[in-house]
């Protein structure tokens, strides 16, 4: 191979010092690859592939300087007066929160277009403006004036709530300069940009400096911040995976479109629990939390009608009483249908089998339809039992017993296994005032059942069964 007199060898772009290996790096997960893809390999993210330096290549560039704010102190010689959270007038979400928003925390609330985030936010802030802090509420989505509507529907209206639509970062810090508030509430994440970093609103990069700014300027400030943020199709937060690292809480805000009801959840808390849950009414004049949500999912039948039968789930650490009810009706269809509302498909699809199997109820020409009443879901393995016998009531078209609660996972065997958290659910069952349960016989070795409330074992489905009905 010949090469011509001064001429001088193609340098690539990604070429580095020797010794250091060339790669791409995954903005988003930090995986490395030694060519350029489209996709990250890890993650499955699009485009957040971007040119650097593998995991060995290069020295480090920060070097040690003394520091120049505080040094480091004792542990036993830190306040913890000032890190204690301080309720946010919803007693809900000081509840998922586990006892209010501590200062310095930065708070993600997450959820589906509609389904009342910004509403909920507002109302804090006005309750914390009405308590004597200074709120800022900063909103890239809408005008001023469109919120301003909807703070006077929900009567959420103060003085001490100041209100900004921008969507520039330096824009917004400034307003926290110039205001000093006690409270930041920025809605969305996803709309505001910084000048200073390439890429549109809602980016990968722009969210991640979003982020990172306003963490910084809350920890500096003892500020309690709270940011909305968007989710995917799937139901996971918008954005980096590492906006859910940088945040200290993150907060689903789940609820059907056509259900008033609105689940909160952490699914992250530094500063509490994450099986905590908080049940919110949504209408046309605001949003109110429920401290008791056990009678929205129970209906009000007078009389005792076949295919109905009540459990009680959980949702984290609460225990709610939910109605399931079935209709088995003869099919026409070579292939019955199999019709789902707020139970899993793929459990019902399995009790009917048991019990066809192991009982001999005849299903396979019927159509199935299941459901919970006012948009519960009860996709937990418990409500197992309470499926088979509203299936059975509604085939043999009898009514269960008045005040009877069924709590049990169905094995294929047809037994009936014991659950976490009996003991909540009989408590609970016995509070809103049934008078019967019947459980796993496994359960009632460590459970010992509340007053008032008649417990029958069952170790499977024919002995439940034959307790409740005479003819199957």
């Amino acid at each position: 191979m010949s090469v011509r007199l001064g001429s001088v060898p193609h340098v690539s772009a990604t070429t580095t010092k020797r010794g250091e290996r060339p790669a791409y790096r995954c903005a988003e997960c930090g995986w490395t690859t030694a060519k350029w893809v489209g996709r990250c390999g890890e993650c499955q993210a699009w485009g957040t592939v971007v040119e650097g330096l593998g995991p060995g290549g290069g020295a480090p560039r920060t070097a040690a300087v003394a520091p120049t704010r505080s040094p480091a102190r004792s542990i036993v010689e830190i306040p913890v007066e000032s890190a204690a959270a301080r309720p946010t007038g919803v007693a809900e979400l000081d509840r998922v929160l586990g006892g209010g928003i501590v200062p310095g925390a930065v708070v993600l609330l997450a959820g589906e277009p509609g389904v009342g985030k910004s509403t909920l936010l507002l109302d804090v802030a006005a309750r914390a403006a009405r308590g004597g802090r200074r709120v800022l509420y900063v909103t890239g989505e809408e005008s001023a004036a469109q919120v301003r509507l909807r703070a006077g529907r929900i009567r959420a209206l103060d003085p001490n709530l100041l209100l900004a639509d921008e969507t520039d970062l330096a824009t917004v810090l400034g307003h926290v300069e110039q205001v000093s508030p006690d409270l930041l509430v920025l809605d969305s994440v996803q709309t505001i940009a910084s000048a200073q970093v390439e890429g549109t609103a809602g980016g990968v990069a722009q969210v991640r400096e979003v982020a990172s700014a306003l963490i910084q300027t809350a920890k500096a400030r003892d500020l309690p911040v709270v940011l909305i943020g968007h989710v995917t199709k799937d139901g996971s937060v918008a954005g980096p995976r590492t906006l859910e690292h940088l945040v200290d809480v993150v907060c689903q805000f789940e609820g059907e479109r056509h259900s008033r009801l609105r689940l909160l959840r952490a699914t992250k808390n530094r500063y509490g629990p994450t099986d905590e849950v908080g049940c919110f009414d949504l209408s046309d004049t605001g949003i109110l939390g429920v401290e008791d949500p056990s009678g929205l999912f129970v209906s009000q039948a007078i009389h005792a009608v076949p295919g109905t039968c009540l459990t009680v789930t959980l949702e984290g650490r609460r225990p709610l009483a939910t109605e399931i009810q079935a209709l088995v009706a003869p099919s026409a269809a070579p292939n019955p249908r199999r019709t789902t509302s707020g139970v899993d498909s793929s459990r019902l699809a399995m009790v009917l089998a048991v019990l066809q199997r192991r009982l001999g109820v005849r299903l396979a020409d019927q159509d199935v339809y299941v459901s919970t009443v006012g948009g519960a879901r009860a996709v937990e393995p418990a409500a197992d039992l309470a499926l088979a016998l509203a299936a059975v009531s509604s085939r043999q078209e009898q009514a269960l017993p008045r005040g009877l609660v069924a709590i049990g996972e169905v094995g294929l065997a047809g037994e009936i296994r014991t659950v976490t958290g009996v003991t909540q659910r009989l408590a609970e069952a016995a509070r809103l005032g049934f008078t019967r349960a019947i459980v796993p016989a496994g359960a009632l070795d460590e459970v010992r059942p509340p007053e008032g409330l008649t417990t029958v074992a069952a170790a499977d489905l024919v002995e439940a069964v034959a307790e409740v009905l005479m003819d199957v």
